[in-house]
């Protein structure tokens, strides 16, 4: 099957999938009483808290099944990216189960999170420095450079992961956010597979089309899964994804920039998330060094929201310069030769 079928098919038949297990599983968190427990100097999101969490699962179950129907388990790009994502979203899953279990917000501690996160990337690492269709070389951007890192790669793809997956977790605090940035940065990876298959990898290499091609289908799955687990997701929310689903979807992106060896791509496409990452490191520094903060709350969508915009429109701006930088990020790899 060519990709200008299978990529949208997997996409419609994932959304198909997602939208019919949507309303079982909330029913079930519901019926298990397994409410998202709201911090409570988020004021503005009190009436939130008892809201079901844990919808990570719709769109991440949504997505393997479309991979494994359209055969994306035979190759290893789509499979191990199915791996490390279930893989962030079981230690998610642990974080939200505790949450729900003791009925607080503090889930795993930080330390926890950081090894369990340390440990995925790693093995993740190990295959993509051994995989001779990966490497240690990367593409530049807008360029048809390749840079080859060497060993550097190692500590360089290792610290990409853990960053990525805090950052889309950080980001995770309004209702559609991740969502809606997550589904824009899959179309995006989505149409550089569809790009590299169609004018830059040799008809000749069937083996790298082949991984390129189940790649595409992995990122066509997860964007038509979380279409659909965005109307369920979008404000007012019916259920959260959770750390299930943020450090999934973290990992997932990061697993795409890293297989199709364009990690600067982030860059672009994740400009939000390095937002509300920096945005919080800023806040925690300045306020040890010199005792005063410099947002009214971090990460910055609820310094916004504590500056009165309204939820709708911080998301909405977040999912434009999201879909802005995926334009950028789309056109910065055009210029690379994938061989």
């Amino acid at each position: 099957m060519s990709a200008g079928i299978m990529f949208p098919a997997a996409a419609l038949v994932s959304f198909a999938i997602a939208a019919l297990i949507a309303y079982p599983v909330l029913t079930l968190m519901r019926k298990l009483k397994a409410g998202q427990t709201v911090l409570v100097y988020v004021d503005k999101h009190s009436g939130k808290s008892g809201t079901p969490t844990m919808g990570g699962i719709i769109f991440l179950a949504a997505a393997v099944i479309t991979c494994a129907i359209f055969g994306g388990m035979d190759f290893s790009f789509c499979a191990v990216a199915c791996a490390v994502t279930a893989a962030y979203a079981l230690l998610g899953f642990l974080d939200d189960f505790i949450k729900v279990r003791f009925k607080h917000n503090q889930g795993l501690k930080a330390y926890q999170k950081i090894i369990g996160q340390a440990g995925i990337a790693v093995l993740v690492t190990v295959f993509s420095y051994r995989n001779r269709y990966i490497s240690d070389t990367v593409y530049l951007p807008f360029t048809t450079a390749e840079f080859n890192m060497g060993w550097a790669f190692i500590p360089f793809t290792m610290i990409l992961f853990i960053a990525v997956t805090n950052a889309v977790n950080l980001t995770d605090g309004l209702d559609g956010l991740v969502a809606k940035s997550a589904a824009s940065n899959m179309i995006v990876f989505t149409l550089v597979c569809g790009y590299m298959l169609a004018a830059a990898v040799p008809e000749s290499d069937v083996l790298l089309r082949g991984q390129v091609q189940s790649m595409g289908l992995f990122c066509a799955s997860l964007a038509g899964a979380l279409f659909a687990f965005i109307w369920l997701n979008a404000s007012p929310a019916s259920i959260f994804m959770g750390d299930t689903g943020s450090l999934a979807l973290g990992g997932a992106v990061t697993c795409a920039a890293v297989f199709l060896k364009i990690p600067f791509i982030l860059v672009f496409i994740g400009i939000m998330y390095m937002v509300s990452c920096i945005s919080v490191i800023v806040q925690v520094l300045v306020y040890k060094l010199k005792g005063r903060r410099v947002f009214l709350m971090a990460p910055f969508h609820h310094h916004l929201e504590y500056k009165g915009v309204k939820e709708s429109k911080i998301v909405t701006y977040y999912t434009l310069i999201t879909t802005v930088g995926g334009v950028i990020g789309l056109i910065s790899c055009m210029a690379a030769e994938y061989v």
